[in-house]
């Protein structure tokens, strides 16, 4: 274990640089007395480290010194890296072993291809929580993978775009465009392209876009751009321009598992039966969301969505005579 412990040690010098023993305590799970001694058991073993004393100090290794890591080409490492967020590791209970496997493929690669890789990183986020609560649709592959290769290789992306529209309404509106890639997110099932067009903040959804073209030019891409951040603050401000409604929904106890395709703002339980208060964009969405989940979800209120779904059922029973 502490051989491993050594390793990761190492690594996190020669890709961090000037790095104080707080940090690489909390990098590595230990204490800063272990690392000490670990600083030291390296330096016994005849690797260069050196301490800078001061405020600004901490632990380096001497310009030069590399490790015999090999075999890892750059695309692999991307791919690797744009998948390191928080939610996957830490779901399957591997977040130490998967920043540790982390560090050693950035340490593997070249100094070019290692900026490259760490750049990659940057731009992919995966995260539990959409712009609302929807069910998961599906994307174009090819749709993705130039989406992808617009955003790893930091050039413009031309789209063809369907609007979204209420469901019922018919489809949207498909327009040419050509946007700045700033970052992918997936978030709930949904692929979702943060750009810039014109300059303007733009989120498309990716099972949206019919056609994508990554161009020559190269995108406009603001420097240190925290995706999730800026997921973040995208996504609020796409439900504070929701009206927002509350459902009262009723189900059997044994049911529960389907309350994962809403927010739930109140559930109780009573005689072996849910009743749930969850909250949604708009009628439309709720209508959207709810109806996969009939009958076996009752909606009680509001009267208009309980309208909404009833006419949605008859017009299905007239369309199968």
């Amino acid at each position: 274990m502490r051989a491993d412990r050594l390793l990761s040690l190492m690594l996190l010098l020669r890709h961090r640089g000037l790095t104080t023993a707080a940090v690489l305590a909390r990098e590595l799970e230990v204490s800063e007395r272990t690392v000490l001694r670990d600083v030291e058991a390296l330096s016994a073993a005849g690797v260069p480290v050196y301490a800078e004393r001061g405020r600004h100090g901490g632990f380096a290794l001497l310009p030069g010194f590399t490790t015999d890591l090999t075999g890892l080409t750059p695309g692999e490492a991307v791919a690797l890296l744009g998948s390191g967020t928080a939610s996957t590791p830490g779901a399957l209970g591997l977040g130490p072993e998967f920043a540790s496997a982390m560090r050693k493929i950035v340490a593997a690669l070249p100094e070019a291809a290692r900026d490259r890789a760490d750049g990659a990183a940057g731009r992919v986020l995966v995260r539990h929580g959409g712009m609302l609560r929807d069910p998961v649709d599906g994307s174009v592959p090819g749709v993705l993978t130039a989406a992808q290769r617009a955003v790893f290789g930091g050039v413009r992306l031309r789209l063809r775009y369907r609007a979204g529209t209420r469901p019922g309404a018919g489809p949207g509106t498909v327009t040419d465009r050509v946007v700045d890639p700033v970052g992918l997110v997936q978030a709930s099932g949904h692929w979702y392209l943060l750009a810039l067009r014109d300059g303007a903040d733009r989120t498309y959804r990716i099972s949206r876009v019919e056609a994508a073209e990554p161009l020559a030019e190269p995108a406009q891409r603001p420097d240190g751009v925290d995706l999730e951040e800026l997921w973040l603050r995208r996504r609020a401000d796409f439900r504070a321009r929701l009206p927002g409604i509350r459902v009262r929904l009723r189900l059997p106890a044994e049911r529960r598992e389907v309350l994962g395709a809403v927010s739930t703002v109140e559930v109780r339980e009573e005689d072996g039966e849910l009743e749930v208060v969850a909250a949604f964009g708009d009628p439309a969405h709720a209508a959207h969301v709810l109806w996969p989940l009939l009958p076996g979800v009752r909606v009680l209120e509001p009267p208009e969505l309980r309208t909404a779904l009833r006419e949605r059922a008859r017009a299905v029973v007239d369309e199968l005579g």
